[in-house]
């Protein structure tokens, strides 16, 4: 299951967004940039999260903003007619930078740093092999047990949690835990997308 098969319902809910955006003057790269600052924002929220809990309800709160931003700079360059491969390509960069810092901030609060390495790669991995897909001409992989939206939908109602529970279970805390599911889900849905292309190349 992933959230991103919701991106239909989230472009009609986006749509006055989409209108107040372009009516102020704001281009998707702008959106796209603005989104990365928010995510690098909720690193450092999150790596400040263990001195002080409010700090991850701020970093949980800028993930969902991030996650915001990310439908809508797309929908935004649909509606203008501006949408390229260069904004495109910019836009997954940033995407990833973002998956990056967020994941760091994660790891380096709570001193945790091969669990968020493994978290990392796991992320990464499936995000090269939703469009490595593309790049071999396949449709671009969404799909999966954990899409980006789901590992932002996860990250910040962990974050919300995180800043009232604070026993570990079995030497890890929340936010452990949290890298841990996205280490091995992670790693299982690239998986799962080079399974799909491959028997679709076959």
């Amino acid at each position: 299951m992933t959230l991103d098969r919701l991106r239909p319902l989230a472009d009609r809910v986006l749509t006055p967004f989409v209108n107040a955006s372009a009516r102020i003057g704001l281009t998707p790269d702008a959106v796209s940039v603005l989104a990365f600052g928010l995510a690098a924002a909720a690193g450092g929220a999150f790596y400040l999260g263990p001195t002080d809990r409010l700090w991850y309800v701020i970093g949980a709160l800028l993930v969902f903003l991030n996650g915001w931003l990310d439908l809508l700079d797309g929908a935004l360059a649909r509606r203008l007619g501006t949408d390229s491969k260069a904004g495109d390509l910019l836009d997954h960069v940033l995407d990833r930078y973002a998956d990056i810092v967020m994941l760091v901030g994660l790891a380096a609060g709570i001193d945790r740093y091969p669990l968020g390495l493994a978290a990392i790669t796991g992320v990464l991995m499936t995000s090269y092999l939703g469009t490595q897909s593309q790049a071999v001409g396949l449709d671009r992989v969404y799909g999966g047990l954990l899409g980006r939206a789901d590992r932002l939908a996860l990250m910040g109602f962990a974050g919300l949690a995180a800043a009232v529970v604070t026993e570990p279970v079995f030497e890890l805390t929340l936010v452990g835990w949290l890298l841990a599911v996205f280490a091995v889900v992670g790693h299982f849905t690239a998986l799962q997308r080079f399974v799909g292309a491959f028997r679709a190349l076959s």
